[in-house]
């Protein structure tokens, strides 16, 4: 990007799908590669990205919520062709094969290049995700209105 400004670029992670958040991380590591300020907000099942591997929930529902869709990014099964829960571990097979990095190296890349991670607070709360159960490297648990701000000052805003 020599002698270009530095551009903006926010998302929105909703989906905790394999393949979502493949594309997720891909796309926010390629934009950070070169040189964009990125930013990612988890909300609802993207949250999966974030959480550590440990149970969460307080109440009958949050303990529920928990344990069926409990686990972290390792637990994240493709939108599509699940072939009940193999699905997962032949798409690694293949991607490893073809040198594809791992969800969790994808995310530690989007760390390293200093990819803004936020969890949005109001699904943590329905959830009953606290923010200690979540990886120390997200920056915040904020509010759709942070989000929204940050989106209004970037170049393009993407859904995934």
């Amino acid at each position: 990007m020599s002698g270009d400004l530095k551009k903006k670029v926010s998302m929105v992670v909703f989906s905790g799908d394999m393949d979502k958040l493949f594309a997720a991380f891909i796309i926010a590591t390629t934009a950070a590669a070169q040189g964009n300020d990125v930013v990612m907000f988890f909300t609802f099942w993207g949250l999966r990205a974030l959480k550590k591997k440990v149970p969460t929930g307080q109440s009958l529902f949050g303990r529920m919520l928990g344990m069926m869709y409990g686990g972290d990014i390792n637990r994240a099964t493709p939108s599509k062709m699940s072939f009940g829960g193999v699905g997962r571990w032949m798409f690694k097979k293949m991607m490893n094969a073809r040198n594809v990095e791992s969800l969790p190296n994808l995310r530690q890349l989007a760390i390293d290049l200093g990819v803004h991670m936020y969890g949005c607070q109001m699904s943590m709360d329905v959830m009953e995700i606290p923010r200690e159960k979540m990886i120390d490297e997200v920056e915040g648990c904020v509010g759709a209105g942070f989000f929204v701000e940050q989106a209004s000052n970037s170049d393009f805003t993407l859904f995934i």
